[in-house]
């Protein structure tokens, strides 16, 4: 049965449910029944398509639905894809009581919510997670964007899904790399937020590699739970909510600077044990809990070290950018101690770039 986590916004009286546990074939049924006259828009990649776009819509069996595929990875989410997917969009009649169903990783869950939050001013959303990062994280929120050459995320909105629906078992498709990639979001919660996650996820390593769907709905329950906590305190990200940005400013460069040859999650994990390092003389972070957390990251084979050719002046140059820079100066959320962070902590670059060398 289908493990429900219901988010309310009550600024906006907007309810958006997250369906943890549920199958594609499920999901669709239940889209069918809340659009039975609707055009509805499939939004997928090139790796997610031949998996499950043709299943999931003939899942849905609405007569007039379309699937539009875009090319995998992140250079594809940008200002010329985004425009590319509203060409095709109204081409094919799109109105605004239509629905944009994203089904793929956080690239797509971004672009089409993205595309969604401004097509006719706002269209339904839906969100069907395929990947571990997205299940846990970006598609939970209501964060939508696309990149910018001069950094991730620069560019977006904030736009609800009426829907998240999340099924485990698309997990078992999902290469190892990437697989990994998600457990950096989920050691995040635990750094930040929850020490006893933190503990769970250093007792169970088998076990999380295993990928055994009860396993796994537990934890993206527990995850998901956190992240519903902070974004019903604090929607836009005015404050609290920048406590997930752990990892997220260090990591974001390190990704751009890489081409995206790096995936998020191993941008982030890098972007963690360096802010940890960062918290040490900051926030007096004991030195156990950053070896603590630098083994977890070499269980999951997470990146603990930067990779060749991204110096530290274009790590500067990088963050610069930051969308989380106030004046020039990038402000951090720092640990204090594992299970609990310090947000908006300005620090300058030469403390950065002594805990990186």
């Amino acid at each position: 049965m289908p493990r429900n986590v219901v988010v309310h916004f009550n600024r906006k009286q907007e309810e958006s449910v997250i369906s943890i546990g549920t199958s594609l074939a499920a999901a669709a049924r239940d889209i069918r029944r809340r659009f039975p006259l609707s055009k509805v828009f499939i939004i997928t990649d090139s790796h997610v398509a031949p998996l499950y776009a043709r299943r999931f819509a003939g899942y849905l069996r609405i007569p007039d639905s379309h699937v539009i595929i875009i090319p995998a990875g992140e250079k594809s989410k940008s200002r010329r894809m985004k425009e590319h997917v509203e060409d095709r969009l109204l081409k094919l009649q799109a109105d605004r009581h239509s629905c944009i169903i994203a089904l793929g990783g956080g690239m797509i869950g971004d672009l089409a919510g993205f595309v969604a939050s401004t097509l006719f001013r706002g269209v339904t959303l839906m969100q069907v997670p395929t990947t571990l990062l997205s299940q846990v994280d970006s598609s939970i929120g209501g964060k939508v964007a696309v990149d910018h050459p001069l950094g991730k995320n620069l560019l977006g909105t904030f736009y609800q899904p009426n829907r998240v629906y999340i099924d485990v078992t698309t997990l078992k498709t999902l290469p190892h790399r990437q697989f990994r990639s998600g457990l950096a979001e989920v050691i995040k919660y635990g750094v930040i937020l929850d020490k006893r996650l933190f503990s769970f996820i250093e007792e169970n390593e088998r076990k999380i590699l295993k990928r055994d769907p009860a396993f796994l709905t537990n934890t993206i329950v527990r995850c998901v739970k956190l992240k519903k906590e902070i974004v019903e305190q604090d929607e836009r990200e005015g404050g609290l909510r920048r406590i997930l940005n752990f990892g997220h400013t260090i990591g974001h460069a390190v990704e751009l600077l890489s081409g995206y040859r790096i995936l998020h999650g191993e941008a982030v994990a890098l972007g963690m044990l360096t802010e940890a390092k960062i918290s040490i003389p900051v926030c007096g972070l004991h030195p156990i809990d950053v070896w603590r957390l630098w083994i977890l990251l070499r269980k999951f084979e997470l990146p603990t070290a930067l990779p060749p050719g991204i110096t530290l002046r274009k790590i500067e140059q990088a963050v610069f950018y930051d969308k989380k820079s106030v004046g020039g100066i990038p402000r951090y959320t720092l640990l204090e101690e594992i299970g609990k962070a310090r947000i908006g902590v300005p620090v300058r670059f030469d403390e950065v770039s002594k805990s990186i060398r």
